[in-house]
């Protein structure tokens, strides 16, 4: 099956292409000629992610699934939330100054609990079938970065249950534990049953 993911972004489409294996034919936003930078101006992730997913049924009329990632902080009231990829002032996806504005406000706080959560939407059987998937991932923000793998916050996060950051363990633990790989998993499970 070909399924549109509504990203340009090589890692995001790399670790879910790694995620589905070769049961579907996953394609970017650049194979089907799209390149408007969707907008994402929803208050929460999922109603980005349906967003994002409606602008290509609406425009392609292709079978699509898109995701919206946050980062949720305890101390700092769930942020940086629907605005991690944009969370430092005048930036877009900079992934080291986000890190550091997030490591700064949070300072020496002791509670450095902190969960990923991903939302998928999918719209697919010609705009009939509509659905949302969640994943997430509880761990802790570190005090500084770890590892040099993986993208975005993974170098300060620390999944329950690990000693190591995202960034230290490495694709292929990251790709079965991850918030991404727990979304993109009842994804998958829902479009292999084919309902």
């Amino acid at each position: 099956m070909k399924i549109v993911f509504a990203t340009n972004n090589k890692n995001k489409l790399s670790e879910i292409r790694s995620i589905l294996g070769d049961q579907f034919e996953i394609v970017s936003l650049k194979e089907i000629g799209c390149d408007v930078d969707i907008p994402e101006t929803g208050a929460t992730l999922e109603e980005n992610a349906m967003q994002k997913a409606r602008y290509i049924w609406e425009h392609y009329h292709l079978n699509v699934f898109a995701d919206d990632t946050g980062l949720e902080v305890d101390a700092l009231g769930g942020e940086p939330g629907v605005h991690s990829a944009r969370y430092a002032e005048g930036t877009d996806h900079d992934s080291e100054a986000n890190m550091q504005k997030l490591l700064k406000k949070l300072g020496d706080n002791e509670n450095r609990k902190a969960q990923f959560r991903t939302v998928i939407a999918l719209i697919m059987d010609e705009g009939n079938t509509i659905k949302e998937f969640e994943g997430k991932v509880e761990g802790h923000i570190a005090t500084e970065k770890h590892g040099t793998e993986g993208f975005g916050y993974d170098p300060i996060f620390v999944p329950d249950g690990y000693d190591e950051s995202f960034a230290q363990l490495g694709l292929d633990i990251k790709n079965g534990i991850s918030h991404r790989a727990r979304a993109v998993k009842k994804l998958a499970d829902y479009l292999k049953e084919g309902k």
